[in-house]
């Protein structure tokens, strides 16, 4: 299957691998043009049989995915509907997470916010030591995160250390990462690619039909409950969004620097905003 008119990736394809490769500049911002995109290529891989495992990279050094646009929450309805639905980022991540093949993010930059929990829904990540970063910064600009990242860190790593993410709003090195369980690895820069792609293409090897049965049984194991988790996670999260105090905080926040390319590098734009 061809993969045409998309104008934040890149793709290569080899024996049965799909590489994908986000070129976003300059920070590969998960704002509405790249989720979009997002969405469009779930929906195409998930149906293009000849794909057995899909790799998600970086084209650029810093960023894997930066974090969700702040400027969408600007423009969100401030009325919250009692009937619950699933945001785009969550449907995005889940459709990675239940396509009948394997997806493996491939980090060699920062993946805060949005750009997180891509990586968290799918089905394996691998960090290079010393250049990737892993965070969740929502909760300093008064957000909730809405991407599904409340829902898979307690899973992956523990509610004590989930809530240490989430609320302490730093910044995961590779290596801590791997400790704590929020990653598969964090291996060598010089070793990452190697080895991403030496799984992969062993996986590819294999029945597409034993791929996708044995996923769906592990699935059915580790989250049974996740739709539901997802749900409230969304409602909760656009409550954050409609609060005066969130808009003001969001607003300042990009006057201050968020989403500029230096600022982005270290956060540091936090340490400016506002004593509450």
């Amino acid at each position: 299957m061809g993969y045409s008119d998309y104008k934040c990736f890149h793709f290569r394809f080899d024996g049965g691998i799909e590489f994908v490769r986000i070129d976003h500049p300059p920070i590969n911002l998960l704002d509405e043009a790249l989720s979009q995109e997002f969405d469009r290529l779930g929906r195409e891989l998930e149906n293009d049989e000849s794909v057995r495992v899909v790799i998600f990279e970086s084209a650029l050094a810093e960023f894997f995915i930066a974090h969700s646009g702040l400027g969408r929450v600007g423009a969100a309805s401030k009325m919250v509907s009692h009937t619950r639905s699933f945001r785009l980022t969550q449907t995005i991540g889940e459709r990675f997470r239940n396509m009948p093949k394997v997806t493996i993010a491939k980090v060699e930059g920062r993946a805060r916010g949005g750009g997180s929990e891509i990586a968290l829904a799918v089905d394996m990540c691998f960090a290079a030591i010393g250049k990737a970063i892993f965070g969740h910064p929502e909760v300093a600009v008064g957000l909730v995160p809405g991407g599904g990242a409340t829902q898979r860190l307690p899973r992956l790593i523990g509610r004590g250390r989930a809530l240490e993410v989430l609320l302490g709003c730093d910044d995961l090195p590779a290596e801590l990462a791997e400790r704590y369980g929020y990653i598969n690895r964090a291996l060598p820069a010089d070793e990452l690619t190697p080895f991403v792609e030496k799984l992969a293409r062993r996986i590819a090897s294999f029945p597409a039909h034993a791929i996708a049965h044995a996923k769906a049984a592990v699935d059915t194991g580790a989250f049974s409950s996740l739709a539901e988790g997802l749900l409230v996670e969304a409602h909760e999260s656009d409550l954050s969004v409609a609060s005066e105090v969130t808009q003001a905080r969001v607003k300042e926040a990009l006057q201050v620097g968020a989403e500029t390319y230096e600022s982005e590098l270290e956060m540091d734009y936090l340490a400016r905003l506002s004593p509450l």
